[in-house]
């Protein structure tokens, strides 16, 4: 699957959302109105009847309605988005998610854990929160807006019920969703249908309010009927915006199932996973009342309901399956498998050893390898393979335990995130950790003295997914626990008066990730999108910022911006002045490039990777720059083999 035109695909189904709502607004306007006029009278009954009626309807009514309705719906809508502004953590709390946090959970629960954090390594996300909902039927969602604020939810059903290898088909499902774009279409459609029902809410309630008024037969009886003209106008309008919900969420399905199977080159997992729900007594069905808001979000239909071939946000599981198994012979038996857990790991990205001699030599055809090898990572992008998860879970084996399970804990956590800022010289290092003494909390500051009694040895290839496993626990501070945090997080990194590549990185992409929980009202900047022309200027500051890191020789630096603005198509870039390469112009242009079209993105990447690999080389250090900006502009990127020889290992800043 093409992960940028799915994410095109994914903006553009948003666009014909609002037209189709906007188009259902207008209709509910003029029935309102037609409602209003019948209802009280307003159609001049004294005037002769051979006078048409446009000429009888007292028009001033629409200068009364028509805003009044339109108040009511926005607010509503509003209102329902503003109360889910906490990301997919709102949602899962609607419906009584209960936060998973690593250590001391059972069995099952431990399971899913390590299943979503080899998902999320693999393909180059954040780690997303898991939070479990005590319901037996078997389901789950991905909520948010972005996969920096995402949230896993399952039931109980399901992580007790299912195998490895289903789990790991549902959670890739999920993750389709997560990467391709369509949980913040999820969460507007809650919030607009939400606009809509607001009308059939306000007619039940003043139906109600009828009572009071009964003695007076004028008054009493015009209201209830306006009450009960207004239920049926509301719940008109819900009929009509869930039969659009439920025609794109069915499509959006069986897209999510192909790449749950591409992901996991496992179709059996996710085929397993249906068939058990098909089998089971309660199959997918959840209890909650919240249930119906988030019911296109489910892996599986949640609702008991009549008409639901009409209704239904999901494909007929029979549909599901057989098109992940056409030879399915009808039966919902799953036989026994054995786990293909303990497949072969490190299988990543392949490349022969010529071609990776090639790229560490520094020659042409090192050149033309790293652009093969960056090309073939962006291909990658949003669609991890078997390999990636392979990969992913050996590098979770590859760190020490004492790293894993500081990075599943709320104190430890962020003194590990400090412990991969201390600086190499000791005074810096002395005055960081003074500055830590007297502004860090008491408990983290003893787990950071732990971790340097101890002194672990992070590698380079390991330093980026252990932070990324910090981040669901980091999400977890509260607001008072996480503006100390920052603060330290940034004092740490101007220690020593200057910014190396490593801190710009860790700073990236903890405070990406963690200012959209902490600070949701940066979710709704960059609603626009533009096109590289437009955005040329910053354009040239990332790439000029690439360029100097790879510290180009002499007569380089041209030579460099020439081939990264040919794949651009945009000749004209000029490198910009040194004194304009500084942190916080490359904080600004990433920011800003984060509106790029979703299928100029490629385009983009492809000259940083042209940049990059300009003189042959690609350390460690350059791929977790060119994987903090893949992720900044919502392009995740699969990490490389532990084993690789194809990116020499050097670690200067």
């Amino acid at each position: 699957m093409d992960f940028f035109r799915s994410q095109d695909i994914a903006r553009r189904n948003t666009v014909k959302l609002v037209v189709l709502f906007a188009l259902a607004l207008l209709s509910l306007i003029a029935i309102t109105n037609l409602l209003v006029m019948v209802m009280l009278g307003m159609v001049a009954e004294s005037l002769p009847a051979n006078i048409p009626l446009f000429q009888r309807i007292d028009w001033r009514l629409f200068l009364w309605v028509s805003p009044a309705i339109l108040g009511v719906v926005g607010f509503g809508s509003l209102y329902k988005i503003a109360s889910l502004a906490g990301g997919g953590a709102r949602v899962a709390e609607l419906l009584q998610g209960k936060l998973l946090i690593p250590g001391g959970n059972s069995f099952s629960e431990q399971k899913i854990l390590n299943v979503v954090e080899e998902m999320a390594i693999a393909s180059g996300t954040p780690v997303p929160p898991v939070y479990v909902l005590e319901e037996q039927g078997i389901n789950a969602f991905a909520a948010g807006y972005t996969p920096a604020d995402a949230v896993i939810g399952i039931t109980r059903g399901a992580i007790e019920t299912l195998s490895r290898d289903e789990l790991q088909g549902v959670i890739a499902h999920e993750f389709s969703h997560i990467l391709h774009g369509d949980m913040r279409l999820n969460i507007r459609l809650i919030g607009i249908l939400h606009g809509i029902m607001v009308l059939g809410v306000m007619g039940y309630y003043l139906l109600r309010s009828t009572g009071r008024t009964r003695r007076s037969k004028k008054g009493g009886g015009e209201i209830a009927m306006v009450a009960l003209g207004l239920m049926v106008i509301g719940y008109a309008g819900t009929f009509f915006g869930n039969l659009i919900k439920a025609a794109v969420s069915r499509q959006r399905e069986f897209l999510a199932d192909a790449s749950a199977v591409q992901y996991t080159r496992n179709p059996d997992g996710i085929a397993d996973a249906l068939k058990r729900i098909g089998g089971a007594p309660e199959g997918s069905v959840l209890e909650n009342p919240g249930a119906s808001e988030i019911s296109h979000a489910l892996f599986s239909n949640g609702l008991r309901m009549s008409f639901s071939s009409l209704f239904s946000t999901h494909p007929p599981l029979e549909q599901r399956i057989r098109r992940i198994q056409p030879q399915w012979n009808g039966s919902f038996e799953v036989a026994p498998k054995p786990s293909r857990a303990q497949g072969l790991a490190g299988q990543g990205l392949s490349g022969d050893s010529a071609a990776a001699s090639g790229l560490a030599r520094g020659d042409n055809a090192g050149m033309h390898t790293a652009l093969l090898l960056t090309d073939a990572l962006l291909a990658q992008a949003g669609n991890p393979q078997e390999s990636d998860i392979q990969q992913a879970r050996a590098l979770l084996a590859s760190m020490p335990q004492g790293l894993l399970e500081a990075a599943h804990n709320p104190f430890s956590a962020r003194a590990l995130v400090y412990y991969l800022l201390l600086d190499p010289d000791a005074s810096i290092a002395a005055e960081q950790m003074a500055w830590l003494q007297s502004h860090a909390d008491a408990a983290v500051f003893a787990a950071l003295q732990g971790l340097i009694e101890r002194r672990p040895v992070i590698s380079a290839e390991v330093r980026l997914p252990l932070v990324c496993l910090c981040l669901p626990v980091l999400r977890q501070l509260s607001a008072e626990q996480y503006t100390p945090f920052r603060q330290n997080l940034q004092a740490l990194v101007q220690s020593d008066g200057k910014t190396s590549l490593w801190e710009w990185v860790l700073q990236r992409v903890v405070l990406q990730q963690l200012d959209t929980v902490f600070q949701p009202q940066s979710r709704f900047h960059h609603r626009a999108h533009h096109s590289l022309q437009q955005l040329a200027p910053h354009c040239a500051v990332l790439l000029g910022f690439l360029i100097r890191v790879g510290r180009q020789a002499e007569g380089g630096e041209s030579a460099a911006l020439v081939r990264a603005c040919e794949k651009l198509g945009m000749p004209d870039l000029a490198m910009p002045a040194a004194g304009e390469l500084n942190m916080a112009s490359v904080n600004g242009a990433l920011d800003a490039l984060l509106a790029l079209k979703p299928l100029q993105k490629p385009a983009f990447l492809k000259a940083c990777a042209a940049a990059i690999c300009a003189d042959g080389v690609a350390t460690v250090q350059e791929l977790e720059i060119f994987r903090t900006i893949a992720t900044a502009l919502d392009c995740p990127l699969p990490p490389l083999p532990l084993s690789s020889p194809l990116f020499p290992r050097q670690e200067g800043s």
